[in-house]
């Protein structure tokens, strides 16, 4: 099998038969693709998948009010309070999301 490289921003002309045969594609209708060669996705397939290693949320500003003493325990444990209080939080949303759909 050969491999076909291209440079970005280098990328062959698109031909007329090649536009053409993109024109139908688009043109489709959903309901007319061929799903029979796809296997179908099993419960058992959910049971391997796991979370994209790559997948980083993104952060928000926000201003919030906590109590002193929990602002003097996060603070007093060092370093990265707010990373601390963000993964609180996380597992606390998680746990909730848990039971919501368990």
């Amino acid at each position: 099998m050969s491999m076909v490289r291209h440079e970005q921003g280098k990328l062959p002309a698109l031909t007329a038969q090649r536009r053409a045969e993109l024109e139908a594609l688009a043109k489709m209708p959903d309901a007319s693709i061929d799903y029979s060669d796809i296997p179908p996705l099993t419960d058992a397939f959910w049971q391997n998948a796991v979370s994209n290693p790559f997948y980083k949320p993104t952060k928000t500003h926000a201003t919030v009010r906590l109590d002193s003493d929990v602002m003097a325990w996060l603070k007093s444990q060092g370093k990265g309070y707010q990373t601390r209080l963000n993964a609180i939080l996380r597992k606390a949303m998680l746990e909730d999301i848990d039971k919501a759909h368990g």
